[in-house]
């Protein structure tokens, strides 16, 4: 409820109806005699005796956590819900090599992957751990990398360099239409390329942009201009011809992907159950 700020959507996570939800609320704070929630037609948000109830009450939460774990790994096998946060690539990566394995070895695990553009503090939201670039695991997390080095690649589709000449360094992408990307928090994003160990930022022209990789390739695959995107994406239509690499020695591999935890909690069977998974089928 707290995270949530919806009596429906907390409902629907906890797998009850709104109105024995409500009704739950009001009984406790009938019980304990103070309001827990501010209501209105529109939102819900904790009062300041709620948010001091809920600061205190969240460790013993996080001891009953600890306690329900220990005892699967007494029975020898993981169960409860692994809550995992992770870029869309990043989760098309896990589902594609890792998930349909994870729950066919550990039928008691269950998998609440979310799926999201910002980068959010896994702690405060309630993620047994995140999945995100090496460099971007905030320096207090413990961050095992897995799947080997990413490299972000600039391709555009045969019919586009048949009509623009190919940029030969960095610079010449100012002559030409790019697939611009925004950020989540609003920015766009700057290409980043090295050569020799000397970086180079690039702020592109373009005249499309857009924020979800798989549509930028199928934006740059009709055409539209050159885009700058993880090798994994673009990989099968750079097998099909339906993409072509420019600027390649300008993109060099660099640290990929990590999942990473707080060191300083207990990390749940199932978290490490999957993270030995992880190591297996795709070593970093």
């Amino acid at each position: 409820m707290a995270r949530h700020r919806s009596f429906s959507r907390a409902a629907e996570e906890i797998g009850v109806s709104r109105s024995a939800l409500s009704h739950t609320l009001r009984t406790l704070e009938q019980r304990l005699g103070i309001r827990l929630l501010n209501r209105t037609t529109r939102s819900v948000a904790l009062t300041g005796e709620g948010a001091d109830l809920l600061s205190r009450i969240l460790p013993v939460l996080g001891d009953l956590d600890e306690i329900f774990a220990d005892l699967a790994e007494r029975r020898g096998e993981p169960g409860g819900t692994l809550r995992i946060n992770a870029s869309e690539q990043a989760a098309r990566i896990l589902l594609r090599h890792v998930v349909p394995d994870f729950l066919e070895r550990y039928p008691r695990m269950q998998l609440d992957l979310a799926i999201d553009g910002r980068f959010v503090d896994i702690v405060t939201q309630g993620f047994d751990a995140g999945v995100r670039l090496a460099e971007a695991v905030p320096q207090d997390m413990i961050a095992v990398p897995f799947a080997g080095p990413l490299r972000f690649v600039a391709v555009a589709a045969p019919g586009y360099l048949a009509q623009h000449p190919a940029p030969q360094v960095p610079a010449d992408l100012s002559a030409h239409r790019c697939i611009r990307q925004r950020l989540p928090g609003g920015s766009f994003y700057q290409w980043e390329f090295e050569r020799h160990g000397r970086a180079e930022t690039v702020d592109v022209p373009g005249v499309l942009t857009l924020n979800n990789n798989a549509v930028m390739a199928e934006a740059a695959m009709a055409g539209l201009g050159i885009a700058f995107l993880p090798e994994t994406v673009v990989r099968e239509a750079l097998d099909a011809d339906r993409l072509r690499l420019v600027l390649e020695e300008f993109c060099p591999p660099e640290p990929g992907l990590c999942i990473y935890y707080p060191g300083r909690r207990h990390v749940p069977a199932g978290l490490r159950a999957f993270i030995a998974l992880l190591k297996e089928k795709l070593p970093g």
